[in-house]
Formats: C-alpha cells, structure tokens, sequence
C-alpha cells in the first residue's frame, strides 16, 4: 500500500499519521461519551417497556376498584317467552314471566288502485287521518295520486304513523297504514271531510258491506302476561317499569298457546372474576419483567439494565408486597383466594373467592372496593383493598409522578450526553485540521531539505569522481 503525503511527497508526514492520531483520540475522548449516550438511550426505551406495564396494571387495579363491579347483574332465562336484561345494582331474584300474547299495532289497508300513480279522488277535498286521539288533515285534488298520498301522510303524521304502498299483485296496489305505536288506542281511520268536496274514490272510505274501501289487517292489543301469576298488561312488548333496573322484552305467546320463561337474576360473577383475571395478568407482566430488567449479576449479559437504579427497584418491592399489605386491618386478599407464588408472581383460587361471595356479597364488595364491613357485630368503612393498591401504583404512573420524573431525568441525561459527545467531536475535527496544515507546511519543509541534500550529494559524488 502507498503512503499518502500531505505535501510534495516527503512520504514522512502522511494523512496515516494524521488518521491513526485522531483514532486514538477519539477512542480517548468521544467514544467513552457515545457508550454513555447509547447505555442511556437503552435504558429510557426499556423504562418506556416499565411505564406501559405499570399503566396496564393500574388500569386493571382500577377496573375491580370500581365500585360499580360487585353492582353488575346477570340474567339467565331458560324458554324463549322473554328475554332479560339487569342493569347494575337492582335486586337479585328469580320469577316466572307467562305471555299470553304480544302487544300488537294497529294495520289498516286501502282498497286496490292500479296503479301506485293511479289518482285517489274524482275531485278536490280533504280527509282526515286519525290514530287514537290524533288527527290530521290532507288536502286533495283530482291530481293527487296513492304516492302523493302517501308521502304526504308520512310527512304530516310522523311518529305516529307510517304509510306504505304493497304491489299485492298485478294492477293491484294498496295503502297501508301501520300505526307506530303498540298497544289499544291507536286505532287508524279515514274519513273524508264533509263540505269540503268528499270527492274521495271508495278504495279510500271505509265501507264493511264492500270490500273497496280499507279494511282492518291488524288490531291493535296490549300486551298480556303474568309475573309470577300474577295478570299484568302493557300497550309495549317491552317492558321496563315492572322491576327496578330490569328490561324485560317479550317475544313469543299466543292465547291459545301461552310461553312460559323462567329467570334468574343473579350477580354477575364471570364478571368480576374476568376483571380478577385480567388483573392478575398484568401484576404477572409487570413483575417478570421488573425481576428481569433489576436482576443483579457479574455477568453483564445477565444483569438487569435497571440493576442499580434505586427507583425502579424500589417499585418493584412495592408492587411485590402491596397485595400482603392491603386489607385495612379486617382481613387479607389471601383470604379472597389470592396466593403469592415463589416467583414473586400470583394467582387466585375461584372457588375460594366464589364460596366468599356467597355468604356475604357485601362484605367482599366492601373489601374489594370500599364500603363498610360488617363482622362480629361492629361496622368498620373501608377504602376498598384494590383502592389502596391503586393508589400505589397510581403514585408511579400519574403523570409527573415518580416514572414521569425518571424519564425526565434519563432525557436530560442524554442530550447534556450528546453535547459534550459533540463538542468533543468539534474540537478533535478543529485539532485536526489545524494539524494537517502544519504537516502539509512542515512536509514542504522536510522535502526541501531532502531535495537540496540530494543536490549536495551529487555535487559530492561529481568531486570525488572526477578526483
């Protein structure tokens, strides 16, 4: 390989030099500030890893602090009468629904027309449109056809009635008329106005003696069923003032062929015990990779990145001994069914909890999540177990709490890092190019002088010759 020169090729002061010089600076000088800036990098990212970790649990603590969990409420029917849905907190019980028939709307149909354009009336005039104590007015003419009509009346008569054209079969197309409502006292007529023409066609007048004018399709009902046999009738199928916080919708039974349901509102265990699970998940998560990100070691390829951090180490024992320490002085979570397992990590035995639920719902609420405690005759308030567990992991993850700060502190770090990483840099670029100046000059230099002692030599050499 050839040397290159900085000057007229003295071969003595080269760019090597100068290259194999700042190297070795740099090695002294910058790349000590760049191991740093990565180390530091790599622990933010990890700490972002943390933060998310410590988020999920808190949202999993929180979701059984809720104090609306231990109100949910679970319907279960056995028959197809009724469906059944229990909002949160109304009263735990088992009845019997028996429908005998549905609530039904009240259907009317026109006489047929030949066509859905075909005019209603030989003249002008007006009808009127009632349903149940309602009334509505429609001017006509002889250009009014069944769609204006209809358009018109679903225009005028909205939410109380909707009108429809049905092309029963050809050259045979009817109004209908369907009130919106279920239930008695949504009877639909109409009546053309007297004095104002009554100039409408016999399809449109009611008339039982014909079948031209409209006819009957469907009357409307209300509702009729019992509650644990008890008669009970409603103008909706859908029935939500019967008990407190529950919906019942009726769906199937006729009088000569009553449905039968059975249900059972209960408290919504699954429920809270998926909740339960979830917390569980993120507690596990969350201490396995705190075990892993401060586990000490001489082995660098072992040791925890977070390994002498203080803060992290510190809400890991936190998170580590808040279920043992969570009670309030009236009992523990191990008593709910929860175990600590020799890896720090936990689980919960169902049937433990399930039994505890059973005989006294209030009391694990009141454990759980706040409320009082009744034992031994005395009542004491409770904040609520994962409350308090809340609340310490809450004091980590609020923003600008403890994990906040640290990432502050590690961001700060880094860029004080990466300017003196860079200002290192300038001043080995600035050295080095001063440098290659002075060895460009001094290699001129040093050729010279080469230069005029080959010239001596010859001369030299010349005299000795000629000698």
């Amino acid at each position: 390989m050839g040397i290159s020169s900085l000057g007229a090729g003295s071969n003595v002061l080269t760019q090597d030099v100068i290259d194999q010089l700042k190297k070795a600076d740099e090695a002294q000088f910058v790349q000590p500030l760049t191991s740093k800036v990565s180390a530091e990098k790599s622990k933010s990212g990890k700490l972002d890893i943390v933060n998310a970790l410590m988020d999920n649990l808190s949202e999993s603590t929180g979701n059984v602090a809720d104090v609306g969990l231990f109100n949910t409420r679970s319907a279960t029917v056995t028959g197809s009468a009724v469906e059944v849905v229990a909002n949160g907190g109304s009263d735990i019980q088992d009845f019997n629904i028996t429908v005998n028939h549905l609530a039904t709307k009240e259907i009317e149909q026109s006489g047929s027309f030949a066509t859905a354009d075909t005019s209603i009336a030989t003249g002008d005039g007006q009808l009127k449109l009632s349903v149940g104590s309602k009334d509505f007015l429609v001017d006509y003419t002889s250009a009014t056809s069944l769609t204006d009509l209809r358009n018109q009346i679903n225009k005028d008569a909205k939410g109380t009635l909707q009108a429809s054209i049905v092309e029963v079969a050809k050259d045979d197309f009817r109004l209908f008329l369907t009130a919106a409502n279920t239930g008695t006292g949504q009877n639909v007529s109409i009546t053309d106005v007297a004095g104002k023409g009554e100039n409408l066609k016999d399809q449109l007048k009611a008339d039982t003696d014909t079948t031209d004018g409209y006819t009957n399709v469907q009357t409307a009902q209300d509702a009729s069923f019992t509650y644990n046999n008890l008669a009970i009738t409603r103008t909706s199928n859908t029935v939500s003032d019967l008990l407190a916080g529950v919906t019942i919708t009726l769906k199937e039974g006729t009088d000569a062929n009553p449905s039968t349901s059975s249900v059972s509102v209960t408290q919504d265990v699954t429920g809270i015990e998926d909740k339960l699970d979830s917390f569980v998940s993120k507690f596990n998560s969350a201490i396995r990779e705190l075990d892993t990100m401060t586990k000490a070691s001489k082995d660098a390829k072992v040791r925890g990145i977070f390994s002498n951090d203080g803060t992290i180490k510190g809400m890991k024992n936190t998170v580590r001994t808040m279920l043992g320490t969570a009670g309030e002085g009236v009992g523990r979570l191990e008593d709910y069914g929860f175990a600590s397992n020799r890896d720090g990590t936990i689980s919960i035995d169902k049937s433990i909890f399930e039994t505890k639920l059973k005989e006294n719902p209030e009391n694990v609420a009141a454990f759980f999540v706040g409320g009082d405690f009744t034992s031994n005759g005395s009542t004491k308030t409770l904040s609520g177990a994962f409350t308090e567990m809340k609340s310490k992991v809450d004091s980590y993850t609020n923003y600008n709490a403890t994990l906040d700060q640290l990432k502050t502190s590690y961001t700060t770090q880094i860029t004080s890092l990466e300017d003196r990483q860079q200002a290192a840099t300038d001043r080995l670029t600035a050295k080095y190019a001063i440098m290659k100046k002075r060895f460009a000059a001094y290699d001129v230099m040093i050729n010279k002088i080469n230069s005029a002692s080959d010239i001596f030599t010859q001369l030299a050499n010349q005299n000795n010759n000629n000698n």
